[in-house]
């Protein structure tokens, strides 16, 4: 019997300012799948932060004394995969998001994944999360051997010129950290604070349009509070090859309903084809406009989030 039971892991809240400070450390925010290793000193398992598993989307992880000598530790990071040397949320989405997990054999070999470890909260038999952040990285520092699959994530005293070197770079911003904090479960409090390069969410497609029988664009929604269903803009950018949009064609054509399912008239109404909102992704945009859409919105990745939980923030 699995001994350790999943946790919400802490989040940082979102700033426009650095924090400064002695106390204070920065590191890169990679853009990938936040993932939590439990292994309770006989079985390994992988959970994502909304504690669905993930053990069998990455079976190269769950070889935990390969990388780690704790007797049972909760290891806390990200799982990227890159896409010319950078950080691609849509590549990994296609090891996170496979469903018939007969391919993940497949996918190892098309998508190779490193896992970014940047703290740990229980180790050898004792929670160690009310401890300083200091401290746990001592820790992590001691019990992680690095592999080609298992890195720890570096600290940097100048938040301000790593966030230069991250716009520079294109990549999605950096988390500050206080070396005093303990890790709060559950938690999201300024102790962390993320700086971000661009702004992104999560939304749900509502609609698409066709060229020469495939989709070139889709409509996202978000939801307000009182569960109505709002139109925020379109778009047909990303990083998807022009087989991706061909399997989003076939997805799309199974969920066509008569009905619009915004509330309100999208401007590509009358070439649109409507959809139930069942399909979320992960869109990045530069910013809201007056009229509440989004400005040049582009597609990052699909995400196994349900659509009711894509709202207005």
């Amino acid at each position: 019997m699995f001994n350790l039971k999943p946790i919400v892991p802490f989040e940082p809240i979102l700033t426009e300012d650095i924090p400064e400070g002695e106390h204070w450390i920065a590191q890169v925010k990679w853009d990938g799948v936040r993932v939590l290793t439990y292994y309770d000193g006989n079985e390994v398992h992988l959970f994502n932060r909304k504690l669905n598993e993930r053990t069998s989307h990455y079976p190269e992880l769950a070889e935990i004394k390969n990388y780690c000598s704790a007797s049972s530790v909760i290891l806390d990071g990200e799982i990227i995969a890159l896409d010319n040397g950078k950080p691609s949320f849509f590549e990994v989405m296609r090891r996170d998001g496979i469903r018939n997990l007969a391919n993940v054999d497949q996918a190892q070999n098309l998508t190779a994944i490193t896992y970014m470890l940047f703290d740990v909260l229980y180790y050898d038999g004792e929670w160690i999360n009310n401890v300083s952040l200091k401290e746990r990285q001592a820790i992590l520092n001691d019990i992680i051997v690095p592999t080609k699959q298992v890195h720890l994530v570096d600290n940097f005293i100048d938040a301000k010129s790593l966030f230069d070197a991250i716009k520079a770079q294109g990549m999605e911003g950096v988390v500050c950290k206080d070396l005093r904090s303990a890790y709060q479960i559950n938690g999201k409090d300024g102790r962390w604070q993320k700086i971000k390069n661009y702004r992104d969410l999560i939304a749900v497609i509502g609609g698409y349009t066709l060229r020469a029988n495939i989709v070139n664009s889709v409509l996202l929604g978000l939801y307000d509070k009182a569960g109505k269903f709002w139109y925020i803009g379109h778009t047909g950018t990303g990083k998807m090859t022009h087989q991706d949009w061909i399997m989003l064609t076939d997805r799309l054509e199974l969920l066509q309903i008569k009905e619009r399912p915004f509330i309100n008239k999208p401007e590509r109404a009358t070439e649109a084809y409507w959809v139930s909102p069942q399909i979320t992704a992960k869109v990045k945009f530069s910013e809201w406009t007056p009229a509440g859409s989004l400005r040049q919105p582009s597609i990052q990745g699909f995400v196994t989030i349900p659509p009711e939980e894509c709202k207005y923030s």
